[in-house]
């Protein structure tokens, strides 16, 4: 009885090993994207589930110099409505690392920031497994 209370520890650590590994594999994509579609990526970028289906990718520092001037104006509107216009051209790009990355379908997408405080998140709702 040991030796299976060994091995189900051992399987949980190795799906938990597996879907860090995932996550891990999805931010370096977030940031990959971020860099192709704004010139530069976030130095900051985490990916986390919130519950089985939710997927929440939160990137920091993301601005580009002219975005950060936008910004310090008080154009936060205007840079808020840039950055989801280009989140939404780019939508595909986005939803393609989740579904490939993790296997699961997305059935919506979100994308928010924070330009006062540089912040950025990804909301990935998937399909029920």
């Amino acid at each position: 009885m040991h030796a299976d209370g060994d091995q189900r520890a051992s399987e949980l650590g190795e799906r938990t090993d597996l879907r860090i590994s995932k996550l891990a594999d999805v931010s370096r994509e977030m940031v990959r994207i971020y860099k192709e579609q704004f010139g530069r990526g976030p130095t900051r970028a985490r990916s986390d589930f919130a519950g089985p289906d939710l997927i929440v990718c939160t990137l920091e520092d993301t601005l580009t110099p002219a975005e950060k001037r936008m910004a310090q104006m008080g154009d936060h509107q205007r840079l808020r409505d840039l950055r989801l216009y280009f989140q939404h051209a780019t939508e595909d790009q986005f939803c393609e690392v989740i579904e490939r990355v993790l296997g699961r379908k997305v059935r919506a997408f979100i994308s928010g920031m924070d330009t006062g405080s540089d912040v950025a998140a990804e909301l990935f709702y998937l399909e029920s497994e």
